[in-house]
């Protein structure tokens, strides 16, 4: 009778010591600056992309723009890892020619104006090991104003594959052909 009592308790323990460890798993909770992609073309049907962008999205909350971008200072361009840009084939970034591949990307913001940096480093976090010597171009592109005030910090392309930044109702576009 012990030896019939015996084997189903122990198959009923080893079952409950797997069952324990399959739901203590930990999801963590959204990223206050979740990460996006902006491809160009940007339709989900096309499939032969040519620019690809991965970033993640700060948010204003209240914040004023200008102290989050400040002038002058290499900025990451959005929250957590550097911008990392992937072009599949070679293009012309600005007036910069740019051979096929990943690239991280960070600005210079300015009043005026921006300095948009591709850069061969990557998985970098932040700009805090940003190394200059390392870049493989570098352009300068206008400040305008948009009509609405976006709360996220975005990037989008147009039709033609010009690249969108805007946070609040900074814009800048970087000509990509």
């Amino acid at each position: 009778m012990k030896k019939s009592t015996l084997i189903p308790v122990l198959a009923c323990s080893v079952i409950m010591l797997f069952s324990l460890n399959l739901s203590a798993q930990n999801f963590s909770d959204l990223d206050k600056s979740p990460m996006d992609v902006a491809a160009f073309p940007s339709s989900y049907k096309e499939s032969n992309k040519q620019v690809k962008v991965i970033y993640s999205r700060p948010q204003l909350k209240g914040r004023d723009v200008k102290t989050l971008t400040p002038n002058g200072k290499v900025w990451r361009t959005g929250a957590n890892e550097a911008v990392e840009i992937t072009f599949y084939q070679d293009k012309m970034f600005g007036d910069k020619q740019v051979k096929a591949g990943t690239y991280s990307m960070f600005t210079i913001p300015n009043d005026k104006e921006w300095t948009v940096i591709l850069n061969s480093d990557l998985n970098v976090w932040g700009a805090y090991s940003y190394n200059e010597a390392n870049d493989v171009a570098r352009v300068t592109v206008p400040v305008s104003e948009g009509k609405e005030t976006l709360e996220a910090f975005s990037i989008a392309f147009d039709d033609k594959g010009n690249m969108h930044m805007g946070w609040d109702t900074l814009r800048v576009t970087v000509p990509i052909k």
